[in-house]
């Protein structure tokens, strides 16, 4: 391919301005501009201006959202979750009661069940007697 001399590159501007027009000349150029410099980000794999931006050096896309650094659940704090799950899966109501208070209501909703269970399987497990069956 030869070279294009500044002859050329001045014919070919000079063609450009009577075809577009003096007014246009300003909006072709700075399309021209982002198409190219979206060609380059595209290849580059990022980093490069917003769509639509002209300012050089502003950022692609906006900064992410800061989230709170995620803090370990202490041991505490996730007993007295399991706690409370307990209590509500038993029907106990937990508003307004200390953590003690709730575990208290459990172990003796607990403790009723097992001796409902335990008089249950007695009954079942517990042979006749010739008295009895008479």
């Amino acid at each position: 391919m030869p070279f294009i001399g500044p002859w050329e590159i001045a014919l070919i501007l000079a063609i450009v301005l009577l075809v577009f027009g003096p007014k246009k000349l300003p909006e072709l150029a700075k399309s021209m501009g982002d198409a190219i410099r979206q060609y380059k980000t595209a290849v580059d794999g990022g980093g490069g201006l917003i769509p639509g931006s002209s300012t050089p050096g502003a950022p692609k896309t906006a900064y992410p959202a800061i989230e709170p650094p995620v803090r370990p659940i202490s041991p505490q704090a996730k007993s007295a979750e399991v706690l409370l799950d307990t209590a509500k899966n038993l029907g106990i109501k937990t508003e307004g009661k200390t953590i003690d208070q709730i575990s208290e209501e459990i172990t003796e909703k607990a403790g009723q069940k097992q001796s409902v269970e335990k008089s249950e399987t007695e009954k079942v497990s517990k042979p006749e007697t010739k008295e009895e069956k008479k």
